[in-house]
């Protein structure tokens, strides 16, 4: 008799059965059946079925066995270990090195994916997932190891980035990158490059960081910056340009950069062979207009194409865009007319009370809402009314939808359509810094302060927003989040298998379906057996608590 574990794949998925079978012969040909099915079972009542079968002729062996032989629960393995083969498969590892720096910034990167906290839950987390024994780290670390980490990081982040960019096949032909920054604000006042600024959050009274993020022409990042809080976004994107032309070594090349980017004076020093495409202002807009260069009959939901000066523009109108916006207004005229309406009331049941006091409280509403150019408040007999500028109305709702995209590609480069369509490819960028800031990563909240910590942190959410990336289109298909299923990966835990007096070793049990449909989506397979290195991962203070006992 002998085990035999079957698979079978319907559809999209994966089913597992295990079965004792026996081979015999009829008529001089060997045939097998089964004689019970054991899927039911747990692992260690199939491995003790097995081992009784190879020792079925010596059974005294198996009483010593089970004496000599401890098996005990392991910590987290699953989602640890397909998180690495993820980063190799991305070339992270490689960019990362194999020493230890290395295999500390790779762990602070996984552990970014598993669980977004501070360099001390990064240490605790390894004390539930196994990082020691995946990733070959070969001593003990704790959290003041992971700070130091972040400064090598910093140091080598641009060999590291170089690294990645060599290792996706780029050359220094024609390329198309996308360039975008945002802020995240701080809850602290000590980090190094907090400053005041434009911020993004809508968090007042609170200072920030700014971060550039460029990405190739398919949205996968390639380096990540980090500039003080009060840096505007035209004075981050000439070193993104020198980044492109000097370290990434690229002689022709297209940067593609929202309207607060590429200016007039960013478009002036461009180096040769670099072109550029943006989208330019409302302001702007109407400047053409007077100018005579286009026309408002050209605003169309069919893209529209418009040369002068040898500058390309592609206008088009979004029709639901236009109704958005429309639908806006009214939202706010509606709110300001409730505000209205309960102050008079409020006048109609107290004849001693200010008609000015109610009418500054509807104008208030009115300067909150940013309808004021069209919308104001007016009194008559301690009555108050809305009264509505048509002029202003129609001029404001004029360009509705509508937006001119500019560039200085040759038409034999890319036509309308494509120049159209990379542009709206800085949508992959700003999803990117969703996902980072406040979706899944979380660069906030930032528990470092000086200069290179801040960077190494930065840096380490974009590898970690690498494998996000990687790890969404995977597992699409499967209708999962990257964070639905890792917390599925994590339940999987590797089985203790010590032998007495011969040491000890980590058994792989066999994932549960689920699992295996996500491992099967990645085209990784999990190890049957890891070694068992015994490090000692733990925070300072519990570290040094432990050494006095001892």
């Amino acid at each position: 008799m002998h085990i035999v574990i079957n698979k079978a794949q319907h559809g999209k998925k994966i089913y597992n059965s295990t079965l004792l079978r026996e081979s015999y012969r009829e008529n001089g040909k060997v045939k097998k059946r089964t004689i019970a099915n054991l899927s039911a079972c747990s692992l260690e009542e199939i491995e003790a079925i097995r081992l009784a079968l190879e020792n079925k002729n010596n059974l005294s062996y198996l009483v010593n066995v089970r004496k000599d032989i401890a098996l005990e629960e392991g910590l987290s393995i699953g989602a640890v270990w397909v998180i690495c083969q993820v980063a190799k498969i991305l070339g992270i590892d490689k960019a990362l090195g194999s020493d230890l720096p290395g295999k500390l910034a790779l762990w602070q990167v996984i552990a970014r994916v598993l669980d977004q906290g501070s360099r001390l839950s990064a240490v605790r987390l390894a004390r539930v997932h196994d990082a020691g024994n995946v990733l070959g780290i070969d001593r003990g670390f704790n959290e003041d190891d992971l700070y130091e980490n972040l400064a090598w990081l910093s140091d080598h982040q641009e060999e590291i980035e170089n690294r990645l960019f060599t290792f996706r096949g780029r050359t220094g032909k024609r390329q198309l990158y996308l360039y975008d920054v945002t802020s995240s604000y701080l809850e602290g006042e000590c980090n190094f490059f907090g400053a005041y600024g434009y911020n993004r959050d809508k968090k007042k009274g609170k200072k920030q960081i700014v971060i550039g993020l460029l990405c190739d022409e398919l949205g996968d990042p390639l380096s990540v910056e980090v500039f003080s809080g009060d840096t505007q976004d035209i004075a981050t994107f000439a070193s993104q340009v020198k980044k492109v032309a000097e370290r990434f070594g690229c002689e022709r090349a297209t940067l593609v950069g929202d309207r607060g980017m590429i200016k007039s004076a960013q478009i002036a020093d461009l180096p040769e062979g670099f072109h550029y495409i943006t989208a330019i202002t409302k302001p702007q807009i109407d400047s053409l207009l007077r100018q005579g260069i286009i026309q408002m009959e050209l605003f169309d939901s069919e893209l529209c194409e418009v040369e002068a000066d040898a500058t390309r523009y592609i206008l088009k109108r979004n029709s639901y865009r236009a109704l958005e916006l429309s639908r806006n207004r009214e939202d706010k005229r509606r709110s300001v007319e409730k505000t209205l309406l309960e102050r008079n009331e409020y006048l109609a049941g107290h004849p001693r009370a200010a008609v000015s006091v109610a009418m500054k409280k509807v104008f208030a509403k009115i300067k909150q809402l940013k309808v004021d150019g069209w919308l104001t408040v007016t009194a008559t007999d301690r009555r108050l009314s809305l009264c509505l500028a048509e002029d202003a109305l129609q001029e404001k709702t004029r360009l509705d939808g509508c937006y001119v995209i500019k560039t200085d590609l040759p038409k034999e480069a890319a036509d309308k359509e494509t120049v159209h369509n990379r542009y709206k490819d800085l949508a992959s960028v700003e999803y990117g810094f969703r996902t980072c800031k406040t979706d899944f990563l979380e660069v906030r909240p930032v528990f470092v302060r000086n200069e290179k910590s801040s960077r190494g942190h930065v840096f380490t959410v974009m590898l970690a927003y690498m494998i996000v990336r990687y790890l969404r289109r995977a597992w699409q298909h499967l209708d999962m989040t990257p964070e639905e299923g890792i917390k599925q990966l994590a339940t999987l835990s590797s089985v203790k298998v010590s032998v007495k007096g011969k040491g000890s070793c980590l058994k792989i049990p066999q994932p549960r379906e689920q699992s295996i449909n996500l491992i099967a989506a990645l085209n990784i397979a999990m190890p049957v057996v890891l070694p068992d290195r015994k490090i000692d991962v733990d925070t300072k203070k519990k570290l040094t608590g432990r050494k006095i006992k001892n």
